[in-house]
């Protein structure tokens, strides 16, 4: 394996559209919501300890996340477990990796990816993945992968590929970068569709880390410069205390605007590796297999009757969940809280807002 070159996995989200099942003191990566037998963030560890060492596996995540990463993954360095005191977005969180990197290996080559990623195709993903790294490794580049999309779908942030402009890594295209678009309502996503200028936002980047860092520096020059302030301080004890006064300081912007967009560097490559973030009930509904009803159906324990296109999942294995006559339903029930709520998303917001307004916040 490639000694130079490393994976960090920011797991640092709370997961809240997968309310009532992930909470904020155990959000969805640190759960099996696909019924593996291994967490999200568990499966993403899998796939890359295929081409990554394993000591070259750092996590960025929520100080209130260490003692479960530390319980889910063992084998991960203690000093690559990177403890946010703050979620201040993907910019802070991929420059505190940065530097800390620079300081491990002046010569590494850094893949960025969320934790909580569906990947059907995982060979062909570790693969587009080790031949954009073996290029960046060569080249001041940065990469992302874009997902080619299936539908206009709305929960996902869109990258413009600009198609006039493109590289072939060893048979995979990348096209130069135009616009990243946070997640659009209806009638924009299906102009994206439509248009075949789009690519659903993956939220993986392969690039070498003294690239990102001159970009940063660049486009970010006061993100940059706090972090600059520990260049004396990154692997010793007084790391954590160092971070914890300057994070609150940290603009809070993703990767993707704040550098990627701007950046001539930047470049998307068209993948179809069988992609999905799982971010939603309906993800997972959508990916999921289904019963002769078009269910998506969890339940050890069940009488279901006249049921269709519905969503339902228990975690208490010695109940009995009876539901008849429903359609287009979401019915989940944990030790403390039974949701029934249309497959809307909409009206799902709605809810999770709710628990705001009503005093609930100890069920989130």
């Amino acid at each position: 394996m490639d000694k130079n070159l490393y994976c960090v996995i920011m797991a640092g989200g709370v997961g809240s559209r997968f309310w009532p099942v992930s909470r904020q003191s155990r959000p969805k990566q640190f759960l099996d919501i696909l019924g593996t037998g291994r967490s999200f963030i568990q499966q993403t560890y899998d796939r890359f300890i295929k081409i990554v060492p394993h000591e070259n596996i750092m996590i960025v995540t929520s100080a209130n996340y260490k003692e479960l990463v530390e319980e889910q993954l063992p084998d991960v360095l203690e000093k690559n477990i990177l403890l946010e005191p703050f979620r201040r977005n993907t910019a802070p969180c991929i420059t505190y990796a940065s530097y800390k990197l620079a300081k491990m290996n002046p010569d590494a080559v850094m893949i960025v990816t969320p934790s909580d990623h569906y990947i059907a195709n995982e060979s062909l993903y570790l693969e587009t993945i080790s031949h954009a790294a073996e290029y960046a490794a060569k080249h001041d580049e940065l990469f992302t992968m874009g997902i080619k999309p299936s539908r206009p779908e709305t929960g996902y942030g869109y990258i413009q590929a600009n198609k006039k402009e493109l590289h072939n890594v060893q048979g995979h295209i990348a096209y130069g970068v135009k616009t990243f678009t946070e997640k659009p309502d209806e009638e924009l996503a299906k102009v994206f569709y439509e248009s075949g200028e789009f690519l659903w936002n993956s939220g993986i980047f392969i690039w070498n880390n003294r690239t990102i860092l001159k970009e940063i520096d660049k486009w970010l020059p006061d993100v940059s410069a706090l972090f600059k302030l520990g260049n004396d301080i990154y692997g010793t004890q007084e790391e954590q205390k160092f971070l914890d006064s300057i994070y609150e300081d940290c603009t809070n912007v993703s990767i993707d605007y704040g550098v990627m967009e701007k950046t001539s560097k930047a470049w998307v490559f068209e993948a179809s590796f069988g992609w999905s973030d799982l971010g939603t009930w309906e993800s997972l509904f959508q990916h999921s297999e289904k019963d002769e009803n078009n269910n998506l159906v969890k339940v050890e324990n069940h009488m279901m009757d006249k049921m269709y296109n519905s969503v339902i999942v228990n975690t208490e294995k010695d109940k009995l969940i009876a539901v008849k006559g429903l359609s287009d339903f979401m019915i989940v029930n944990t030790d403390d809280v039974l949701m029934i709520c249309p497959r809307d998303e909409v009206r799902f917001k709605n809810m999770l807002t709710d628990l705001a307004v009503n005093d609930k916040n100890k069920y989130q």
